[in-house]
C-alpha cells in the first residue's frame, strides 16, 4: 500500500493521534469544527487578493508554503472526520459527482463564450 493513499494517510493520522492520546478529542463535532477553522485559514490567505493575484499565489514561495500547509490541515481533518464516521471519502465524492452529472447535464453542442 502506498504511503500517500487515503487509507495509508488515515492510518498515519490515527497513529499520530493515538501516540498523543488525542482520540478522546476526535469526535465528529470537534473534527467538523476544526475542519471549518482550517478551511477559514485557507480562505484568509486569499481574502483581499484580486482574482489575478489569487491565480498567482503559488508563484511566491512564502504564500505557496502557507497554502500547502492549510490544504494539508483541511485534508487531515477531513480524513480524520471520515475515519471516525466510517465514510469512504473517495466513494462519497464519486457518488456526489454521479448525482451532479445527472442533476446538471452538460449542454449539447458548442457553447457560446460568456
Amino acid at each position: 500500500m502506498a504511503e500517500h493513499d487515503v487509507a495509508g494517510l488515515q492510518r498515519r493520522l490515527a497513529e499520530f493521534a493515538a501516540a498523543r492520546d488525542w482520540e478522546q478529542y476526535h469526535t465528529p463535532k470537534n473534527l467538523a469544527a476544526a475542519l471549518s477553522v482550517e478551511a477559514s485559514e485557507l480562505v484568509e490567505i486569499f481574502q483581499w487578493l484580486t482574482p489575478e493575484e489569487s491565480a498567482r499565489v503559488m508563484a511566491d514561495p512564502d504564500s505557496a508554503h502557507r497554502v500547502r500547509d492549510e490544504v494539508a490541515d483541511v485534508l487531515a481533518y477531513l480524513l480524520q472526520f471520515c475515519e471516525v464516521l466510517g465514510i469512504d471519502a473517495l466513494a462519497a465524492l464519486s457518488a456526489k459527482i454521479d448525482r451532479n452529472e445527472r442533476r446538471f447535464p452538460a449542454a449539447e453542442g458548442p457553447r457560446e463564450k460568456p
